[in-house]
């Protein structure tokens, strides 16, 4: 059995998570969706338990093709590969990324969210349009209103979304539904996050299901964007009368709950405002017979709206035949070149079986 036929063989079993049928004790320890085990839980929280950010080594190694069947070939879909790298660390605490958005319009800095309640923050590393690595990279934990890790609170270590408009970020927590906002011209990662008024409808999401992926649409004379002002909230996979993914607006001048149709059994993991304004969802799925796979759909976002079953094409889709983990991050920045391009990331549950990867394409259409 080839090396890369092992990792996939691993890789689905521990997928196991994504499916909503709990079939072993194996299944369950492996889940995506459950924390780490207890003493992965107790070293989190001495990390977390340091008050100041702390300096994070990452070791990154190159994946030179997306799809190591077929060397030669960069596109797929919509997309062209550039460039990926397996991220390693000694630090305890790294691992379980789950919200990805640039600090920069270059695509270099960053701030990063674990869902163990945790920020990262750094720089990547370029050779030409090439990643090479991560510097500079911090860790320190989320804050609550309290001024002290949000791990603290019962349920409130499930960070997994995470949205971005200037100096204001706004995390989700998807056990307890709720987000919180941080005003980073306050100290940064050192900000206290403050709740903020959520439907109550997105409060009653069903448990481990909820609260997955935010955007953010930007308001400012420069902005005449749809929906401008709105925080958009997606579910992972609470599902309407119709079967269809909840997802809400909140602010702006229409709040209200909308939908996005679901097919092939897609659930949402992150999404990200292009600055032509159209929103591209990231969406993974698990199956015994193909294990993980992932897909990129386009939304127009002015046909977002209070009531509305939105959808859209699929630019992207991808399994374990190509170098991809359980995806759950994406964000996206331009080039002076003017090209496009998405960064993914994958969350890797604290799973010796699972990786962290972060892969960039240049959008070509």
């Amino acid at each position: 059995m080839s090396t890369h036929s092992s990792r996939r063989s691993f890789l689905g079993h521990a997928a196991a998570g994504f499916s909503t049928l709990a079939v072993s004790r194996l299944a369950q320890a492996q889940a995506a969706a459950e924390p780490p085990p207890r003493t992965a839980q107790r070293a989190l929280q001495v990390e977390h338990a340091v008050a100041e950010p702390v300096s994070v080594e990452v070791n990154a190694r190159p994946i030179p093709n997306f799809e190591p069947r077929d060397r030669s070939r960069t596109r797929f879909g919509s997309l062209d590969y550039r460039s990926g790298l397996v991220l390693t660390s000694p630090y305890r605490g790294f691992g379980g990324l789950s919200g990805l958005r640039f600090l920069d319009g270059k695509g270099e800095r960053f701030l990063a969210i674990s869902d163990q309640g945790g920020w990262f923050t750094g720089a990547i590393r370029y050779s030409g349009r090439e990643m090479t690595g991560l510097a500079d990279v911090e860790a320190a934990p989320v804050l609550g209103p309290d001024g002290r890790p949000i791990t603290e609170k019962k349920l409130w270590y499930d960070t997994e979304s995470l949205a971005r408009d200037g100096n204001l970020v706004y995390v989700g927590l998807e056990r307890v539904n709720q987000i919180l906002r941080y005003d980073f011209a306050k100290g940064g990662t050192r900000a206290r996050g403050e709740a903020i008024a959520i439907p109550p409808a997105l409060r009653k999401l069903p448990y481990n299901k909820g609260l997955e992926a935010m955007v953010a649409v930007p308001k400012g004379k420069d902005q005449k964007l749809p929906l401008a002002g709105s925080l958009i909230a997606f579910s992972e996979r609470a599902l309407d009368a119709d079967g269809n993914l909840i997802a809400f607006l909140i602010g702006g001048a229409s709040p209200g709950q909308f939908s996005v149709r679901r097919t092939e059994t897609y659930d949402i993991s992150d999404a990200v405002l292009l600055p032509s304004g159209e929103l591209l969802i990231l969406e993974r799925k698990f199956s015994w017979f193909t294990g993980v796979n992932i897909r990129i759909r386009a939304i127009p976002l002015k046909s977002i709206a209070p009531g509305a079953l939105v959808d859209g094409p699929a630019l992207f889709a991808a399994d374990l035949g190509h170098e991809i983990d359980n995806m759950e991050a994406i964000d996206a920045h331009v080039t002076s070149e003017g090209e496009t391009v998405l960064t993914l990331i994958s969350d890797d549950n604290f799973s010796m079986l699972q990786r962290t990867l972060l892969l960039q394409f240049t959008l070509t259409e």
